[in-house]
């Protein structure tokens, strides 16, 4: 009997094991079976992932759903989407002013192709693991993809140093002139700088908000402190030794007269350092005059008219009138040789009320008010033109803040003493003269030279790029014409303007 009880025990262990056995391999085998389906699953999505010709689902590129779309979908998507919603231009203030940054003109957009593509191939990296991880991660979380700005950092630094110039309290750098006989040498002014490094992740930030929640931005600003003066660097600028004029017809060559000029430099230093707080100094100047002039010369020395422009005044400003005809006395007879620069701020000199300068109308402080020796921009815008058809070549020359009434946009020249010059070389190979009058409401410029075989009739075109209610941006460019067809044209400047 106890063998038998032996034996049955025995017998029920053995069935147990065996139905324990038979459970771990159903167990193993369909565990089997689900990694082969979890496999066949995950190999077939990755076959279907990599031939997909739409951008998985999750995705958004600035916050625009682009799930599901394929690479050219997305981008007019995209594209459609962050044109509709950017704003045309980036608001600057400082203290009560507002300037304008148009988004156009520094050439500032969205890479979007660059965001789609990269969007296409998220999960198709081509290795089987990082690509199903990723895939997942995506669908769970999604990613909202930044695009790329791109923009013209040239464009956006002149333009912000073009704005420095015009601040209301701009930086002036000491600067001289001759007025008859003496040197009037002028103090510089502290002004406000742009911290242009500082602004420009500013105005980047701003544009790729393209909600704009910051519509104003501060101009970030520090002091500017002129340079001290120079006195060696202005007596090396100003000395001339005494030589007569004269012109040779085989070969045609005219000859400039040169009045000695000099002074005493160690003199001069010396009194500078004993009154640092002068505003101007008058300097007495020793020269040599000449026994013959270029204006003895006569009409034959400069033969032929290179080009003329007129601008119109009106009569009735007495005191704008009178600007008009100082400056304009200042340039007229001035001759300027081959490869010289002719700096408008040099040859007319400070404005002032010792010089004869009435107040008139000036655009100043980002608005029209009244100034000392207003209205002689126009003076310098006539010349501008002038200087162009006569095929000058342009140093310095920027527009005015506002489009001024005797100008068309694009066409203008704008001159602030001790900051803003307007400045051309004369690129002939024979000297030029200037005649300049002003009377019955014209301001006439007329360059004189010798005409060569090639020439062509030269003229400023303008083209307008953009015009809001706020701003206006126009293109000019020298076109050359013979015969009435441009033959080829050069680019000169992009100038904006504010509105009234």
């Amino acid at each position: 009997m106890p063998d038998f009880e032996i034996f049955k025990g025995n017998t029920q262990k053995l069935l147990k094991n065996f139905r324990h056995d038979n459970i771990i391999l159903v167990y193993f085998i369909l565990l089997a079976i689900v990694m082969g389906i979890v496999l066949a699953s995950s190999i077939m999505f990755y076959i279907n992932q990599q031939s997909s010709e739409v951008i998985q689902s999750g995705v958004f590129i600035k916050g625009i759903n682009v799930s599901g779309l394929t690479k050219q979908e997305a981008v007019e998507l995209v594209t459609n989407e962050i044109t509709s919603q950017m704003h045309d231009h980036i608001e600057l203030t400082y203290k009560n002013y507002n300037f304008y940054v148009e988004i156009e003109q520094i050439g500032a957009k969205f890479d979007i192709e660059s965001s789609v593509d990269y969007a296409y191939n998220l999960a198709k990296t081509g290795n089987f693991f990082s690509d199903l991880k990723q895939y997942i991660s995506i669908l769970m979380t999604n990613i909202d993809i930044e695009p790329i700005l791109v923009y013209n950092d040239e464009a956006l630094t002149s333009y912000l140093e073009i704005i420095e110039s015009n601040l209301p309290d701009q930086l002036q750098q000491y600067g001289y002139y001759i007025d008859e006989d003496d040197l009037i040498i002028t103090s510089g002014v502290n002004g406000a700088g742009i911290e242009i490094d500082e602004l420009k992740p500013m105005i980047l930030d701003a544009i790729q908000d393209i909600s704009y929640s910051r519509s104003y931005i501060q101009i970030p600003t520090y002091v500017k402190y002129p340079d001290p003066i120079n006195v060696d660097a202005i007596h090396e600028d100003i000395y001339r030794e005494v030589k007569n004029a004269y012109f040779t017809t085989e070969p045609y060559a005219v000859f400039a007269d040169v009045v000695g000029v000099d002074f005493d430099v160690d003199g001069v230093k010396k009194f500078i350092e004993e009154n640092p707080d002068v505003e101007e100094y008058k300097i007495n100047l020793d020269y040599t005059r000449p026994e013959i002039t270029v204006n003895d010369l006569g009409k034959e020395a400069f033969p032929d008219l290179l080009a003329s422009y007129s601008t119109k005044y009106a009569t009735s400003n007495v005191d704008r009138t009178t600007n008009l005809k100082l400056a304009a006395s200042k340039i007229d007879g001035t001759v300027v040789m081959p490869g010289e620069i002719f700096s408008y701020n040099k040859v007319v000199g400070k404005r002032t009320i010792a010089a004869g300068y009435k107040e008139a109308a000036i655009y100043q402080d980002g608005g029209v008010t009244n100034g000392l020796g207003g209205g002689i921009c126009q003076i310098s815008t006539t010349l501008y033109n002038a200087v162009i058809a006569a095929n000058m070549e342009i140093e310095t020359r920027r527009n005015h803040m506002f489009v001024p009434s005797y100008s068309d946009p694009g066409k203008d020249a704008t001159v602030v003493w001790g900051s803003t010059d307007f400045k051309f070389k004369n690129r002939r190979d024979y000297p030029i003269k200037i005649e300049a009058s002003v009377n019955g409401g014209v301001a006439k410029i007329s360059v004189y030279g010798l005409l060569t075989d090639n020439e062509y009739d030269i003229s400023i075109d303008t083209k307008t790029i953009k015009s809001t209610d706020k701003t206006l941006v126009v293109e000019s460019y020298r076109s050359y014409r013979r015969n009435g067809e441009i033959v080829k044209r050069d680019k000169l400047y992009t100038d904006t303007y504010k509105k009234h």
